[in-house]
């Protein structure tokens, strides 16, 4: 029996939701808006479909009775919602409240973190598969992107190559990286070892590490480590950057922050985003924040892992088990599966926009998994009641996946 509303379907129809007002918009971003006779599942943009913690809604509410809105600087609340919260989600207490500072997005936070340590032109190590907004948010900005695959292991787990990590930063002069921890869209989980490793990788080449990780609450596997508690060394080279968006659904009202505890790097970082006056926190974002980061925000946590572990367990059993030909890593974080459809294409004489089609003709509407810089692939966001996860695969297994 669960506290919290995870199993209606909620209207969001002009209530400012692009996963859902977005379909059938510009092409090539947007999933195409289905044929007569299906209504679109939401399954691409990576927000949720579940009303959020009523913590949130009260706290907004709250202030929102009090009817003047000028300039304010955070509380203590603020910061010590995050320090809490870090403590009690990720086991480590170095965070200060001077280690916090407001990013308008975390995109926004790499972009900043970016210009205070490379020039426009400068080379930035990424792996691949690649979130798009990193694809953008870099490449607009005029900063080049060197790519270092991830790779399947024998068991199906995505793995970190270290030797092609070192031998790019060397051959690219790379000083900078962006590391994804949970990673988007492969919804890998790191261990401790391997974040060590690659921290001595980064450490070897004078890099500077920016961390994001923004899917750090949504943990279905194992445990978030931060890439800062690694080591002294991790702590003194790395950026790291978060948000309760993910968590609770709150991308609307804008609301990131960073964890810079070494001065050297939070001053540099610090100088370039407070130059725009723009890098600046809506009072009811911070009130958000503080009605996420409590006792009710945890436990409405808890259960909504429950419902998106149940949701991935099924997609990927019907993948694994029905769909020939489809390499589905299970994810170990975040809400995102990630489809390989390489073989089953080839198998199926079919390309990839054929297949993709396919889905948002039956209001499947995932995402094409070519922005994320892998060649025949598909994302699928599962944060969706479990009867409608199960009403997309009764549609790809009777229109899609069909020989």
């Amino acid at each position: 029996m669960t506290e919290f509303d995870f199993t209606s379907i909620i209207d969001r129809h002009g209530k400012d939701a692009l996963a859902i007002d977005g379909i059938g918009g510009p092409e090539g971003f947007a999933p195409g808006a289905p044929r007569e006779g299906f209504d679109a599942i939401p399954m691409w943009v990576a927000d949720m479909n579940f009303p959020t913690v009523p913590s949130i809604q009260q706290a907004i509410i709250n202030r929102v009775q009090h009817p003047l809105f000028g300039y304010f600087r955070p509380t203590a609340q603020y910061f010590d919602g995050i320090i809490n919260w870090h403590r009690n989600h990720n086991h480590v207490d170095y965070i200060k409240p001077e280690h916090i500072g407001y990013e308008n997005g975390v995109l926004g936070g790499v972009v900043s973190a970016l210009k205070a340590f490379a020039t426009p032109g400068d080379n930035v190590l990424l792996h691949s598969p690649t979130y798009i907004g990193f694809t953008h948010c870099i490449g607009d900005n005029g900063f080049n992107i060197v790519h270092s695959p991830l790779v399947l292991d024998e068991q199906g787990v995505w793995r970190m190559d270290y030797e092609d990590m070192a031998a790019k930063l060397e051959q690219y002069h790379i000083h900078v990286a962006v590391f994804c921890s949970p990673h988007n869209p492969c919804g890998r989980v790191w261990e401790r070892w391997e974040i060590e490793r690659a921290m001595e990788v980064y450490a070897a080449h004078d890099c500077i590490v920016i961390s994001d990780e923004i899917w750090s609450d949504l943990i279905l596997q194992g445990q978030h480590i931060p890439t800062q508690s690694v080591s002294e060394d991790a702590r003194a080279r790395t950026i790291a950057l978060y948000a309760p968006s993910k968590t609770f659904n709150l991308a609307g009202l804008i609301g990131s922050y960073h964890v810079v505890p070494n001065q050297y790097l939070r001053d540099r970082m610090n100088a370039v985003s407070s130059k725009t006056h723009y890098n600046d926190m809506n009072v009811l974002s911070m009130h958000a924040l503080v009605g996420a980061y409590t006792p009710e925000g945890e436990h409405w946590l808890k259960e909504l892992l429950d419902v998106i572990r149940t949701n991935v367990k099924l997609m990927h059993t019907f993948i694994t088990q029905e769909v020939q030909g489809i390499q589905a890593a299970e994810p170990q974080g975040t809400y995102m599966m990630f489809l390989d459809c390489t073989k089953y294409c080839e198998q199926h004489q079919v390309d990839i926009e054929t297949l993709i089609k396919r889905g948002w003709d039956v209001g499947v509407a995932w995402q094409d998994g070519r922005m994320f810089q892998a060649a025949n692939a598909i994302r699928i966001n599962l944060a969706l009641p479990t009867s409608r996860v199960q009403e997309a695969i009764d549609r790809l297994r009777k229109y899609v996946f069909v020989d």
